[in-house]
């Protein structure tokens, strides 16, 4: 998690170029390979960030953090989206209704990545679902958040099925339970093709958590139930 403020420097150094902001930031790494850029969250530390005069997109070359590196390119694309509104008055629209294009977009790419996965092109159908995904997270920021979780809850789904066809287990695995993590209730296939690529890894103590955790929510879901009773026969050794 990074929490940023941002302040132009009335007194930047004589070396760094005209267009450069400073970046005022208490970091926390989000992730094992982050480096930490400080202990105490209270001390702040100055970065520079520097301007593109034309597209005025806002980097940080000098910087090793992948936090800020997420953190910029967020904030880059939300500049990007607001210079395309297309509204007479330039402003974001309201939440609803969405913009179709993108819509329509989203769903043909779904719908090509089932054929490709019906005939049996589950490598081509991954592709797909990757490039529905990237579209769905795309989505302006002020289209519903609501709306977002849905499609890339199918989305990754689709996709765990297609890794799953390859017995790329771990990457189906990882796709379920993100599917799962944007929509728990009704998603019934994602909270068991995460146990099923569990179960195929041999890693039977996850399997069986992760099945009993889904059947809190699905409790009528005979496919859960089921892969339940397997995941018991394979640690009894009787199946």
């Amino acid at each position: 998690m990074m929490r940023v403020h941002i302040t132009a420097s009335q007194n930047p150094p004589r070396d760094f170029p005209t267009h450069t902001l400073w970046l005022y930031s208490v970091i926390f790494p989000s992730a094992a390979n982050d480096t930490p850029i400080m202990e105490s969250p209270d001390t702040f530390t100055l970065l520079p960030l520097e301007m593109d005069p034309t597209t005025k997109a806002i980097s940080a070359p000098n910087a090793t953090s992948n936090a800020l590196a997420t953190e910029l390119e967020a904030l880059n694309a939300l500049h990007r989206g607001l210079l395309h509104v297309e509204t007479p008055t330039g402003t974001p629209p309201p939440p609803v209704p969405v913009n179709p294009k993108r819509s329509a977009q989203i769903s043909k790419l779904r719908e090509s990545g089932n054929a490709e996965f019906r005939k049996g092109n589950a490598g081509q159908a991954v592709k797909l679902y990757t490039l529905a995904i990237d579209m769905a997270l795309g989505r302006p920021h002020w289209e519903p958040s609501g709306l977002v979780r849905e499609e890339v809850s199918s989305l990754l789904s689709n996709r765990a099925q297609a890794n799953m066809a390859q017995q790329n287990w771990a990457e189906g695995a990882v796709d379920a339970e993100a599917s799962v993590e944007m929509k728990k209730v009704g998603n019934a296939k994602g909270w068991w093709r995460r146990g099923k690529c569990l179960l195929e890894m041999g890693r039977l103590d996850e399997a069986e958590q992760w099945v009993k955790q889904g059947l809190e929510f699905e409790a009528t879901e005979q496919d859960l139930v089921n892969l339940k009773a397997e995941i018991e026969k394979k640690r009894s050794g009787t199946f």
